[in-house]
């Protein structure tokens, strides 16, 4: 930390744009089949270590527009969140804006790049606004930042491995 941030920050002061990041991974299958399985957000809970019960609203699907409902836990605490897919490029690219396209906090992002016989998944999350549900310092923000940085490496171990063993 510089001289001129703190863990103690003023909330409102905060750049919501710094708490992000990006992780990756070799799964041993083919670009469509990962996103096959990552855009059918129902399988969430086979790698998240938060997240459960992840459904797309009646009649929705992967598609730009769609929403879904997850239930989420963290801490000993159980909410319910609900997203807005804004990209569906299958093959390529699955994302969605936790809160909606609108007005959205968190944006997840997965993408998914050939490489060999198999394929490097890049999921990424950030931060997309400042939200007192989140937390209210630095310190707070930056402890979510590195909690969701240890959860996408789990989920993303979690996933080659389930793919590895199918």
């Amino acid at each position: 930390m510089s001289a001129t941030t703190s863990e103690h920050d003023l909330f409102e002061a905060l750049d919501p744009s710094s708490f992000a990041f990006t992780r990756r991974a070799w799964v041993d299958a083919a670009p469509l089949r990962v996103y096959d399985l990552v855009s059918d957000v129902s399988a969430i809970g086979r790698w998240s270590p938060n997240a459960d019960d992840v459904t797309f609203d009646r009649g929705a699907g992967p598609r730009v527009g769609a929403w879904f409902s997850g239930h989420n836990r963290k801490d000993g605490r159980e909410w319910t969140t609900r997203s807005q897919v804004v990209r569906a490029d299958r093959g390529d690219a699955f994302t969605f804006v936790v809160g909606g396209a609108e007005d959205g906090i968190v944006r997840w992002s997965w993408t998914f790049h050939a490489q060999g016989r198999g394929t490097v998944v890049e999921q990424s999350w950030q931060l997309l606004r400042l939200d007192p549900v989140l937390g209210t310092t630095r310190g707070d923000l930056d402890a979510l930042r590195d909690y969701m940085t240890n959860s996408v490496e789990t989920t993303l171990l979690s996933l080659a491995q389930w793919i590895a063993e199918d």
